[in-house]
């Protein structure tokens, strides 16, 4: 293993330590300000993601999204590629994915224009620290590549930290909400 990577495996273990008692002490309005943002974006194809072990909860803004416009969640194919994303609507039959987040169980394939980023820790900056498998920053560069994508890094505001392990392959977040609050990126 290189340094690097035993700093990041070290970053994430101090990550989701933080994050436990914010999920346990978190309310049912945690999704008020991402509810919020996306207001600003009506009709956009969005994607959000099913919330597993301690993860901020973000399908209340999912759904609210989902009276305007197309909405999705990440579904992994395998390992090393970029994520697709199926569309998603509130009463949805689901079943597991990879990892244990859910999934449409019949997925109609499409290409969001917004990510909503899960998160293990963030910084100010627009830098994320994520689980270790790169599909998001894959994800990110390949839509990137095609038009404007919005990366928003939803996570509780416990999670910030001043200084994340990044390599030059991480893909940027362009704001960040929290249940407390919307912090711009700054350069």
């Amino acid at each position: 293993m290189s340094y690097l990577a035993e700093i990041k495996t070290a970053a994430r273990k101090a990550a989701f330590a933080r994050r436990k008692p914010l999920f346990d002490a978190a309310t049912a309005a945690q999704a008020g300000y991402l509810s919020e943002v996306l207001a600003g974006y009506r009709g956009v194809p969005v994607s959000g993601f099913m919330p597993i072990r301690t993860e901020i909860d973000p399908t209340p803004a999912m759904a609210e999204a989902a009276a305007h416009g197309p909405v999705g969640v990440p579904v992994i194919r395998a390992a090393g590629t970029p994520l697709q994303f199926a569309r998603w609507q509130p009463g949805a039959e689901m079943v597991p994915g990879v990892f244990g987040a859910l999934i449409p169980a019949e997925p109609e394939f499409f290409e969001p224009e917004l990510l909503i980023v899960p998160l293990l820790a963030f910084n100010r900056r627009g830098g994320r620290l994520g689980y270790g498998g790169g599909f998001y920053d894959r994800t990110l560069e390949m839509l990137r590549g095609k038009r404007p994508t919005l990366a928003i890094g939803f996570a509780f505001a416990g999670q910030e930290v001043d200084d994340l392990p990044l390599e030059p392959t991480d893909q940027p977040l362009d704001l960040i909400v929290t249940e407390a609050g919307v912090i711009e990126v700054a350069d």
